[in-house]
């Protein structure tokens, strides 16, 4: 069996495409979570072969560790807010140290240098673009909002869309001319 890290993979229609791409090629698929393909080793089967589907497919695969440690982070981050995780409510750093086992200063430091923002910074983005998405499907509240993405009050979370988009909750909602980034897109 051989793991892969994928770059790029980040909800279940990816997850659907590339286990459909892969079944095509013939590859005998173990397993596939968000960011994470494990397979059968087959003598027919090589890199290459994995890489051009990847590729043709919009996703690439991670080989450095810096790339690894990054996309575990933008992985974890992406399912706590898919999930609701309850557990990052409290304290992202400490969330991320548990999941990824490294300590959170060596996972800010590689994050901060290779990516020119803070984890801090990327997780406010992906909670924008999800409450954007949440404002979209109009089946919550601004206050169920900030609750379901970890918000110690409405407010808190109204102050931060207004600094990342430049306008209220309530100004977006009435847009219907929605900007909103896929959360693979967001840096």
């Amino acid at each position: 069996m051989k793991k892969l890290l994928i770059k790029n993979m980040v909800c279940d229609r990816c997850k659907t495409l590339l286990q459909q791409e892969f079944e095509k090629a013939g590859i005998t698929m173990v397993s596939i979570e968000l960011g994470e393909i494990v397979y059968k080793e087959h003598k027919d089967i090589n890199i290459d072969d994995i890489e051009g589907i990847l590729k043709s497919n919009g996703f690439e695969l991670v080989k450095d560790t810096t790339e690894m440690i990054i996309e575990n982070i933008k992985i974890e981050l992406i399912k706590s807010i898919n999930t609701s995780e309850k557990d990052l409510s409290q304290n992202m750093s400490m969330y991320l140290s548990k999941k990824l086992n490294k300590e959170y200063s060596i996972l800010s430091k590689t994050f901060s240098k290779a990516k020119g923002m803070t984890i801090e910074k990327y997780y406010i983005d992906l909670k924008i673009e999800k409450a954007k998405e949440l404002i979209q499907m109009n089946e919550l509240n601004f206050s169920e909002i900030a609750y379901t993405l970890n918000y110690k009050s409405s407010s808190h979370l109204a102050s931060q869309f207004k600094s990342v988009t430049g306008m209220s909750m309530g100004e977006y909602k009435k847009l219907q001319q929605w900007d909103r980034k896929p959360l693979d897109k967001i840096m």
